[in-house]
């Protein structure tokens, strides 16, 4: 891709993102969401969260996991009783650090 496509498809983009954006502005009257429209939003980002770190979990290089020896398991498996414990997100994430990171540092899973 040289220079002039590269110019052309961010503008394309920025194009793009500002009329679908903008349409909600435009309007004269408050768009009023539907009810089913609303509860499905509530997950919403829980589900972006999932899409996300899901895969990052449970494949590697294209594939997945095929052995035990994976640090990201144990961080999982000992972030997640941490939180079903204490509830706490930053305590969640501290724990599934404490135990990712000596794991693949010392052990080199």
């Amino acid at each position: 891709m040289n220079g002039w496509d590269a110019f052309v498809t961010i503008l394309g983009l920025a194009l793009i993102t500002l009329v679908t954006r903008s349409l909600f502005l435009l309007s004269d009257r408050e768009l009023v969401l539907p009810a089913w429209v609303q509860r499905g939003l509530r997950y919403a980002p829980l589900a972006a969260l999932a899409a996300v770190l899901v895969p990052e979990i449970v494949m590697t290089q294209g594939g997945l996991v095929d052995t035990w020896k994976d640090a990201r398991l144990f961080a999982v498996m000992a972030s997640t009783a941490y939180f079903f414990w204490r509830g706490g997100i930053l305590g969640t994430i501290l724990t599934g650090m404490a135990v990712l990171v000596p794991l693949k540092l010392l052990l080199g899973w």
